[in-house]
């Protein structure tokens, strides 16, 4: 090789490095989940749309990834699969705990009053009141996932507390379908003869036209309490820059879209903190889910 070809090649080594130097890297991906309180298309559907906005929002890469199951998407937060989560009350609640530094920092303006359907076959004769039947006891009985808010933990809490009585001593049996649009069917087809659904899934099935009137309908609504929120790892502000956990939160409290907020559903955001929930690992230490704090 000549001098000036070595020369030529050096420089022109010197000048892409220089150019590499002014274009900044590409930055890692945000990632965030959602527990599969609905079967996977509903689940792909809601959440894709998300991930493009929070991505318009936040000018990095935002991407979503489903998981198989609650005690997933919980896994998934404490591994740092994922950065974000939109959590149940009480998966949200576990995922801090594991994740020191982690914090609730959104919710829906629904979510700080939920409820929770009990549901029943016609064939049971039950209709709707204002207290829990004491013809429910005996009856074939099936919660959503075990680590539902609004399809087991508040539902099986009133439950006890009504009753006195551990579900499997309450019911002849007890079934977990894993998600509340499994529950509605599973009632709904007389599989089993009632259930406990969250309110906004029912009335969202209700209104798609999904729910025969003829064969279930809701006999008792739970008393209120806190359920769905948006929970952020600790770390993000070091992994994205200075007060990138503030801009998560001020584009999901800026989320107007009505497409988008269908997909929840939910009428808009508001800000949530670990103390909202509370309430919620209060009663899950009640029933046995949790262990009290040492």
């Amino acid at each position: 090789m000549t001098i000036a070809v070595a020369l030529r090649t050096r420089l022109l080594g010197l000048t892409a490095l220089c150019l590499s130097a002014l274009v900044p890297a590409q930055a890692e991906p945000f990632v965030f989940t959602a527990i599969p309180d609905q079967d996977e298309r509903h689940l792909t559907e809601r959440f894709g749309k998300i991930a493009d906005y929070l991505t318009d929002k936040l000018g990095v890469e935002v991407q979503y990834i489903p998981v198989k199951s609650y005690p997933a998407a919980v896994s998934a937060f404490r591994n740092d699969q994922v950065q974000l989560a939109w959590f149940g009350g009480l998966t949200g609640v576990q995922a801090r705990e594991l994740v020191p530094g982690s914090e609730a920092i959104a919710q829906g303006k629904e979510d700080t009053t939920f409820v929770s359907y009990i549901i029943a076959h016609h064939s049971t004769g039950l209709t709707a009141s204002e207290q829990l039947p004491a013809e429910l006891a005996g009856k074939r009985f099936t919660f959503g996932d075990k680590g539902s808010t609004s399809g087991r933990l508040m539902p099986e809490f009133f439950l006890r507390q009504h009753f006195g009585q551990a579900p499997e001593q309450l019911f002849s049996r007890v079934g977990f379908s894993g998600d509340h649009n499994r529950t509605i069917s599973l009632v709904q087809s007389g599989a089993f003869e009632v259930g406990a659904v969250n309110y906004a899934v029912w009335d969202a099935e209700k209104a798609k036209g999904n729910i025969d009137d003829s064969k279930v309908g809701v006999i008792w609504s739970t008393p209120s309490y806190p359920d769905y929120q948006w929970s952020i790892r600790g770390d993000v502000n070091a992994r994205f820059g200075d007060g990138f956990k503030e801009k998560v939160q001020q584009a999901l409290l800026e989320m107007t879209d009505p497409a988008l907020l269908a997909a929840f559903p939910r009428s808009g955001f508001v800000k949530a903190t670990n103390a909202d929930y509370a309430p919620i690992r209060d009663t899950a230490v009640a029933i046995g889910i949790m262990d009290p704090v040492q």
